[in-house]
């Protein structure tokens, strides 16, 4: 069953009460919390916003998350900031509730003063994170028209996201950001175009176990860097020194380097390390980083090694940095990555999860990208599952008995 998006709505949409769930999860600046850091979150939500407008809603209810409240009230976490952004990019009033189960929602879908509600922090309320069809119910019976746009969430089995869509038989869609996110990942995920390399960084093997194994089975490179690269080169017989590396990785890392899967990985040569972490940069020309001495980013002989394995490449992947790129110092790894990507103009370049976004955002790249994620852990969980729980409640539906 396919899912049905909504640009399949034109007149159906006029005069109809519309409730969307977004993602507004912005970054708050930690000294004044009414400033947003980044606002790219709802930038990409902006498309669907207008569109339901210019179709001539009644009202537009506007839903979403910010932060880790716990499921109490707390006003560090309040949607203002969002609210007051809206109305500037939208030129129009956009009212904020004080609860999202305010009592006063549905005198306001009655008044004509202004299209646009924002409901107020879901997560000021346990029932949202716990899934509760109760509260799911009193979220649909303000509206006719349930839209999804919240792709950062879909991996979770929220009231807001998952069992909300019990209560829309038939008239549950898409929005347009989710629909860029299926068709982007599904590349990856269906049959990609074949040299397909994949490039994976950050800390941990163990966090990124179930997408390496989902991805070694395709690629013709699984490119490894950061500090996971480190337990490889642990057990292919290395030292790394006072790298960051668990003995758990280590194994984890042998198990992977088992098979016709070991000449698909390919790992640094030489390295960027310091005698602490952040410290002075010295290079390291040897595989092996000499004691003391800890890695922290990937040398020049490895970016020039990365860059022949992504040569030709019909299909890029990329998840998780290459080094401490919020260290200048640290940084040339992940920034090589990011422009050699941007010169591929005949590969379909994916960019997945919160490092690899937020570097490439800092390298200035990211309209070089075919499609960079917001998603960050569902980009993952829907390469490693096929799909996830909010996409199936959209496609299939929730039945609560």
């Amino acid at each position: 069953m396919a899912i049905h998006f909504i640009d399949e709505l034109n007149e159906e949409l006029k005069d109809k009460v519309v409730i969307a769930r977004f993602d507004f999860n912005v970054p708050l600046d930690k000294s004044d919390r009414s400033k947003i850091t980044d606002s790219t979150r709802i930038d990409m939500a902006l498309e669907t916003i207008n569109y339901l407008l210019e179709r001539g809603v009644k009202k537009l209810i506007l839903m979403s998350h910010l932060g880790r409240p716990k499921g109490k009230v707390n006003e560090d976490y309040s949607l203002e900031p969002v609210a007051t952004y809206l109305a500037n990019k939208l030129r129009e009033d956009v009212i904020l509730t004080e609860s999202c189960l305010d009592r006063g929602i549905k005198t306001l879908l009655t008044l004509n003063e202004s299209r646009v509600i924002l409901l107020q922090n879901l997560r000021f309320h346990p029932e949202e994170e716990a899934g509760s069809a109760e509260f799911a119910k009193a979220l649909a019976s303000y509206a006719d028209i349930y839209v999804n746009d919240a792709f950062g969430v879909a991996h979770r089995k929220h009231a807001s996201a998952y069992t909300i869509n019990a209560y829309f038989k038939n008239k549950a869609y898409g929005g347009f950001l989710i629909k860029k996110e299926i068709q982007a990942l599904s590349k990856i995920v269906n049959s990609p175009k074949s040299p397909f390399v994949a490039i994976v960084g950050g800390a941990k093997v163990s966090d990124k176990i179930k997408i390496i194994e989902r991805l070694i089975v395709n690629v013709d490179h699984l490119i490894i860097g950061g500090a996971m690269a480190y337990p490889f080169l642990v057990a292919q017989g290395h030292e790394v020194a006072n790298s960051l590396c668990s003995q758990n990785d280590v194994a984890l890392a042998k198990r992977i380097l088992t098979g016709s899967s070991r000449s698909k990985v390919v790992l640094p040569v030489d390295h960027i390390v310091s005698s602490e972490f952040g410290g002075a940069p010295e290079n390291c020309d040897n595989v092996a980083i000499p004691d003391g001495k800890m890695g922290l980013d990937i040398g020049p002989k490895t970016i020039d090694l990365y860059r022949q394995k992504l040569a030709g490449a019909a299909t890029v992947l990329w998840n998780g940095p290459m080094g401490l790129f919020e260290n200048e110092d640290f940084a040339n790894g992940t920034m090589a990555i990011a422009t050699t990507l941007s010169e591929m103009e005949n590969a379909f370049t994916l960019v997945g999860g919160g490092d690899s976004v937020s570097a490439v955002r800092k390298s200035g790249l990211f309209d070089k990208m075919s499609h960079v994620s917001t998603g960050g852990g569902a980009s993952l969980e829907f390469i490693e599952e096929g799909s996830l729980p909010g996409i199936q409640a959209l496609r299939f539906g929730v039945d609560l008995n």
